[in-house]
């Protein structure tokens, strides 16, 4: 399998956590009281270890798209590594539903500190490559154009109802593509980069291609055509009859059977999000963790499971579920799901449990324990009702599991501004004191559920 060597784009310095052991953590009311078993976990567990894998992901990678060469791209760095540290390695296929992305590029370049994937109309032109000069027509009206846009690329404000008269008047004015610019949504939410559909077009395609970019890119490109000529190219390709991975890690043991505690996120991400939070912090808090758990003895087997596709609807872990015999279900105790886990966006202070019932299980039982042993119980939620990450697809069939994330105080809906967004970066928005956080807890939990063995037992 292949592994993607590590360092890769340096990026920016990002705080290190400099706590001991035995330090008061920040943003805790006091200092710790860990056992034993805790201790083994938060004197290994590192941040910055890490972040080596979440520049792979986010920086070398970029967006993890469920089924195409960029998600495989993750899946074999993940396997590789799991592999690399001595676990038993399994991917696991399913199909997924076909994409059509875009790419913009320019001359001089466009910001680097943004994504610039982009949405592509499954209804317009594929797999080309378009170059020309920009002209921004706002809505899009006819008297909003200037007197020749031959050959040029269109910037028009996206209005869903008036979607296929305002391409067709790019088309009949000879524009060489069509950018559409999404409404801004209300802070702290920005509008993702999307696939326009064009359901007149179906059975005859646009001419030109056709796209969707993101509120922040669209701010960009309006900045860089007011300061002078932009000049882009636009790609677009489709990408046909997919299949998406989960992949899966547990340590050899010797018989089968016995209960399984199992530690997840998910490793895809939307159409132009580089993933960092979302859920780059998750994968990365999973194989930081099995690289600590792997010479931890437990009477319990770990588990990791990095799913595929959850942001088509959480496919890889409703497949993964769906596959699993009722003996099999039966023996997981407990799924800790972690996505979206060191945001550094500053009011995202409380880490919640997310449960799909809203009920309390084993799962959110540890983490509120591994919290007051932490000292950090006034931060935790109580235990709260949301599903929409992969914790649903376990707890519908009946395991305890819950999702456990940094988000705003007032409610778990309350997300970062660069969620889903081209701006999910590391230097936007992670924070490595978070992550070491969210490692420590979900690292004792895990592995107190999955029953530490005494010094001296094995």
């Amino acid at each position: 399998m292949l592994t993607i060597a590590l360092g890769g784009a340096a990026g920016a310095a990002l705080p290190a956590p400099a706590w001991a052991v035995g330090d008061q953590r920040p943003g805790a009311v006091r200092p710790p009281a860990l056992t034993g078993a805790d201790e083994r976990v938060a004197a290994r567990v590192s941040a910055e270890r890490a972040l080596h894998h979440l520049r792979v992901l986010s920086q070398r990678i970029g967006p993890r798209i469920g089924g195409t060469r960029s998600e495989h791209k993750a899946a074999d760095h993940l396997s590789g590594v799991l592999d690399g540290l001595g676990y038993a390695v399994t991917r696991q296929p399913f199909t997924v539903a076909d994409k059509f992305l875009a790419q913009l590029e320019a001359r001089p370049g466009l910001p680097r500190d943004l994504c610039w994937q982009a949405g592509a109309s499954a209804h317009a032109a594929l797999d080309t490559r378009v170059r020309g000069d920009v002209v921004d027509v706002h809505a899009g009206a006819p008297a909003d154009y200037p007197a020749d846009v031959t050959g040029r690329i269109v910037l028009i404000d996206y209005l869903a109802a008036e979607r296929e008269a305002l391409v067709a008047t790019a088309v009949a004015r000879g524009a060489a593509a069509v950018i559409f610019l999404p409404a801004d949504l209300v802070e702290p939410r920005r509008a993702t980069a999307f696939s326009p559909t064009l359901p007149g077009s179906a059975t005859t395609p646009v001419p030109i291609p056709v796209v969707g970019v993101a509120q922040a890119q669209k701010h960009r490109l309006r900045e860089r055509l007011a300061a002078g000529r932009l000049r882009l190219t636009v790609s677009t390709a489709a990408h046909r009859g997919l299949t998406s991975y989960n992949v899966l890690a547990e340590r050899p043991r010797a018989g089968t059977g016995g209960p399984v505690v199992m530690v997840s996120a998910h490793y895809d991400t939307v159409i132009g999000a580089p993933g960092a939070n979302d859920d780059g912090s998750g994968t990365v808090l999973c194989l930081e963790l099995a690289r600590v758990l792997r010479k931890l003895p437990t009477e319990a087997t770990v588990r990791f499971g990095l799913w595929g596709s959850e942001e088509q609807g959480l496919l890889g872990s409703r497949h993964y579920v769906a596959q699993l015999p009722q003996a099999e279900r039966d023996r997981i105790v407990a799924v800790y799901q972690n996505d979206m886990v060191a945001t550094s966006w500053d009011p995202a202070t409380r880490y919640w449990l997310l449960s799909f019932t809203g009920l309390a299980n084993r799962a959110t039982d540890e983490v509120t324990a591994a919290a007051t042993r932490l000292g950090y119980e006034p931060r935790i939620s109580p235990v709260t009702l949301r599903g929409s990450s992969d914790h649903q697809s376990f707890q519908e069939a009946g395991i305890a599991a819950a999702n456990f994330s940094w988000r705003g105080e007032a409610g778990p809906a309350l997300l970062e501004p660069p969620y889903h967004s081209p701006e999910d970066t590391i230097a936007e928005n992670i924070s490595l004191e978070r992550l070491q956080v969210s490692m420590e807890l979900i690292g004792s939990a895990a592995y107190a559920t999955a029953g530490p063995v005494r010094p001296g037992a094995v």
